[in-house]
């Protein structure tokens, strides 16, 4: 499906090198559905266990989510990611191999990725 005419994701001229994102995103006249920061755990609440297998279940949540609000991933025009710094930075190469497995990597969602100390609930 193609983005909405209302949605513009785009890199300006001038701008450096994006890498998997879109530096703009810009929304006009849309309905907006914000989604609650997603966790590595199935419907049954089981923990998804290893990085990738983490990342992977919070994208299958997103797109749950998305999908229960009437959109798809190409309608997402923004991520956060945040990350603890426990995790072995050769594992890092999973988030976007997933992450381009479900969005359009023709026209990126803006993307903010973020260390944190921790997260609310420090087994995650």
């Amino acid at each position: 499906m193609p983005p909405s005419r209302d949605v513009h994701l785009f890199n300006p001229e001038g701008s450096p090198p994006p890498s998997g994102y879109s530096h703009v995103a810009s929304v006009k006249a849309v309905r907006i559905v914000y989604f609650a920061g997603q966790t590595p755990q199935d419907s049954e609440g089981n923990q998804a266990e290893g990085f990738r297998a983490q990342v992977e279940q919070v994208f299958k949540n997103l797109d749950i989510a998305v999908r229960a609000a009437g959109g798809t991933f190409h309608d997402i025009i923004k991520l956060n990611f945040y990350c603890v710094p426990g995790v072995d930075p050769k594992e890092m190469a999973a988030v976007p191999q997933v992450r381009d497995s479900y969005v359009n990597t023709a026209n990126p969602p803006a993307s903010t990725f973020v260390y944190v100390s921790r997260l609310v609930r420090a087994h995650w």
